[in-house]
């Protein structure tokens, strides 16, 4: 586990989202060596989806313990990495928010 981030503000998620996903794609053509981002993006794909799942892991626990601060801390580690993930594969947020769309009709 991480250190926790302090003074926490609340945010838009659509910005936020939208925001590091465009960090995230503009990762693409950066040198490995210089970005963990892009070494996500280009190397080994099981390293990503092991940190991905490793994330997913954290989030459950800290649920476990009832741990708010931790919950979220984690749960920002998970949606990055998922944006990385979908960033790797090809699926874009829109698509990602026409699924959500999808299913709530």
């Amino acid at each position: 586990m991480g250190e926790r981030t302090k003074n926490v503000q609340d945010g838009n998620i659509g910005e936020t989202l939208e925001g590091l996903a465009a960090v995230i794609r503009g990762r693409r053509d950066v040198s490995p060596e210089e970005s963990y981002t892009a070494k996500l993006l280009q190397g080994n794909s099981d390293s990503l989806l092991k940190k991905l799942t490793e994330e997913a892991t954290e989030v459950v626990m800290a649920c476990k313990d009832n741990d708010h601060d931790h919950i979220r801390y984690e749960a920002g580690d998970l949606i990055y990495h998922l944006l990385v993930a979908l960033e790797r594969y090809d699926v874009t947020l829109d698509e990602l928010a026409g699924e959500l769309d999808a299913r709530r009709h």
